[in-house]
């Protein structure tokens, strides 16, 4: 049974600032996933500035990671070189493989004070999710994120829709869709009712299309997924016929990043991508959007996405420690809050809402309270041990459908039985 030291964040803060010189300051290495530059940056860069001069006895140095997946291999490559980054914000769903290669520190180890233990369970039910496994607590909810709907309120009326109203369920979203498309005299779209990413994170917003339809992808302990689930292949089917049967979408892979670009250009008249991008959209669409929960099939609801807080392990407990503080600084209600309106994810914990700048903020802005909402509904975002390979299995299905080179069925037979060779090990 693996051994976890225990210690307080307050008790190792002591040791390090009283009575120590200055010389002997706690320096932390914290991973954030973003390219260098940009506001993003920014905004982090000033929370450390900040967090310094409130704990003059640590440093943070900021390392900046690039994409989720450049982070995950740095993150794991640096730690097994003997030089892990002491905090990190990798994605929730590695949080298995994390565990696996015994690269972190179960938080509730360092946590142990009454007030540690108040924060803990401060975080939105739906976020700890992908934050709990095996009665440990792995991670903690910051950057977090649920799927919505965007549309353009000014193409829902030139197409005599009711400017107001988002589609409430799947058969208003393809009849939606067939009246915002639009083609040219040479039989060319010009303008697409719908668009639902399919590169990046394809699993992810089909996973938006399996919940709504009532399939449940993966079992909590991430070692058995349920790929082929006639509800999962219906699903699939359905993504595939938004292009191909019902044309209200381009045909084959929707590019991620570009997903927003056509959004603001009124090449598209409803999008589905994350919440995270709720600032961009509204700093650079040009006219009135909407911001709505997802359509219903058999219920509504969405996974949830984004990143979290990972403390690694290490033999320098004062890092640890360190790590916490900061965690805990960036999570504070006041923190979340402004993390959350300066970029659009939701904030984690209920009391962020309950700030005067957050009350002024949704007051303000009502489409930012949309995701908060719909955690009612959430699901976890699919996480398997081996989770990159069991994802990646799901998604080369999903393009073989997306692109009409398999059956819905056979593809999904197919990812199911490659998830189920790879989690063979992990099944006791």
């Amino acid at each position: 049974m693996r051994h976890f030291a225990r210690i307080t964040a307050a008790a190792a803060l002591a040791a390090m600032t009283i009575g120590a010189p200055a010389a002997s300051a706690t320096e932390i290495t914290f991973y954030y996933p973003i390219a260098v530059g940009g506001p993003i940056t920014k905004i982090v860069d000033g929370y450390v500035a900040e967090f310094t001069k409130a704990n003059p006895g640590i440093t943070v140095k900021p390392v900046y990671t690039g994409s989720y997946q450049d982070s995950i291999v740095k993150a794991m490559t640096a730690a097994k070189a003997g030089n892990a980054p002491d905090l990190a914000v990798l994605l929730s769903t590695d949080m298995y493989t994390l565990i696996d290669d015994d690269l972190i520190e179960p938080i509730e180890t360092l946590a142990t004070s009454a007030e540690d233990k108040a924060w803990l369970k401060s975080f939105y039910p739906a976020f700890m999710e992908n934050s709990q496994s095996g009665g440990h607590t792995w991670g903690i909810p910051f950057q977090r994120s649920t799927i919505v709907q965007y549309w353009n309120k000014e193409l829902f009326k030139a197409a005599g829709l009711d400017p107001e109203k988002a589609p409430g369920t799947w058969d208003e979203m393809v009849s939606f869709g067939k009246k915002l498309t639009k083609k040219d005299a040479a039989g060319n779209v010009t303008q697409w009712g719908l668009e639902i990413p399919s590169s990046g994170f394809p699993y992810w917003l089909f996973q938006a299309l399996t919940t709504q339809n009532g399939a449940i992808l993966a079992n909590p302990e991430g070692t058995k997924v349920a790929y082929n689930d006639p509800k999962v292949v219906e699903a699939a089917q359905f993504f595939a016929d938004l292009g191909q049967k019902h044309e209200v979408m381009p045909k084959g892979i929707i590019e991620w990043g570009t997903t927003p670009k056509d959004f603001f250009e009124g090449k598209a008249a409803m999008i589905w991508t994350t919440t995270g991008n709720l600032t961009n959209v509204r700093t650079n669409a040009k006219f009135a959007f909407g911001v709505a929960a997802m359509p219903k099939k058999a219920r509504g609801g969405s996974p949830t996405g984004g990143g979290n807080f990972y403390i690694f392990k290490s033999k320098d407990k004062a890092k640890q420690a360190a790590a916490l503080a900061f965690a805990k600084f960036l999570t504070s209600p006041e923190k979340a809050a402004d993390w959350g309106i300066a970029t659009g994810y939701v904030a984690v914990r209920a009391d962020a809402w309950e700030t005067d700048a957050m009350k002024k903020y949704a007051a303000g802005f009502p489409p930012a309270i949309v995701a908060r909402d719909q955690l009612k509904e959430a699901v976890a975002e699919l996480s398997t041990h081996d989770n990159q390979r069991v994802t990646k299995a799901l998604n080369d299905g999903l393009q073989a459908v997306l692109t009409g080179t398999k059956p819905a069925k056979a593809a999904m037979d197919d990812a199911q039985a490659e998830a189920t060779r790879i989690l063979r090990p992990y099944q006791k």
